[in-house]
């Protein structure tokens, strides 16, 4: 089935983030008494919050100082403007999207600020404009509330719907709000989506050919 709408995760999906996020929180939570490496960042806190990243930190004895989540912002921020890497395959996909009338839009868990800086370079900010919508505002994956905006603002219908994400709570979200989901895994750990309603893709060419895109 061709869908009328396909929603983007976008750290991981659109642009290549997640080495410089999880290298920057590394860094910062041993700074402040916690040693974990990037892989362990990775592995825990993946598809998450920050403030959660912090919780979990403070839950785990480390004392944060007020204000930290501002603090660590700044710090990814900071190495996001030297630049990320888009996706491969992502922008003739939008392309094929666009020229089959398939309306897109972007669902992530992190800010806005955030998702203007890996964005814009690569002219995807631009081209997303006014569908670009953050779970700081709409409320975070693995809820529900954030696709369910989406749809209604643009006015389709999760069976009309198809999420593209790559952590499992872009996947519980996708399920709950009843839409089909590709689970990308092109870092080839596909035991991330054992036991979630979400079909493995390794490539955004795949995702072209499933969903049929002339």
């Amino acid at each position: 089935m061709t869908p009328d709408l396909v929603i983007f995760d976008c750290d991981g999906v659109l642009v290549d983030t997640e080495i410089v996020t999880d290298r920057i929180i590394s860094e910062n939570l041993t700074r402040h008494g916690l040693p974990i490496t990037p892989h362990d960042v990775h592995h825990l806190f993946a598809g998450g919050t920050m403030k959660g990243v912090g919780e979990e930190a403070t839950r785990r004895g480390v004392v944060l100082p007020d204000g930290w989540v501002d603090q660590i912002y700044e710090e990814v921020f900071a190495d996001l403007r030297k630049g990320v890497d888009v996706i491969e395959g992502v922008i003739p996909l939008l392309d094929r999207l666009q020229r089959s009338g398939i309306q897109t839009a972007v669902a992530s868990n992190g800010p806005i600020p955030k998702m203007e800086i890996t964005l814009k370079p690569s002219g995807l900010w631009e081209r997303l404009d006014g569908r670009i919508y953050s779970g700081h505002d709409h409320g975070a994956k693995p809820r529900p509330d954030m696709l369910l905006k989406i749809m209604s603002d643009l006015g389709v219908s999760p069976n009309q719907t198809v999420m593209v994400d790559d952590m499992p709570a872009g996947f519980l979200a996708a399920q709950a709000a009843g839409v089909r989901c590709f689970g990308y895994v092109a870092d080839g750990d596909p035991t991330r989506i054992d036991g979630m309603e979400a079909i493995p893709v390794t490539s955004m060419q795949q995702i072209t050919d499933l969903l049929r895109l002339a």
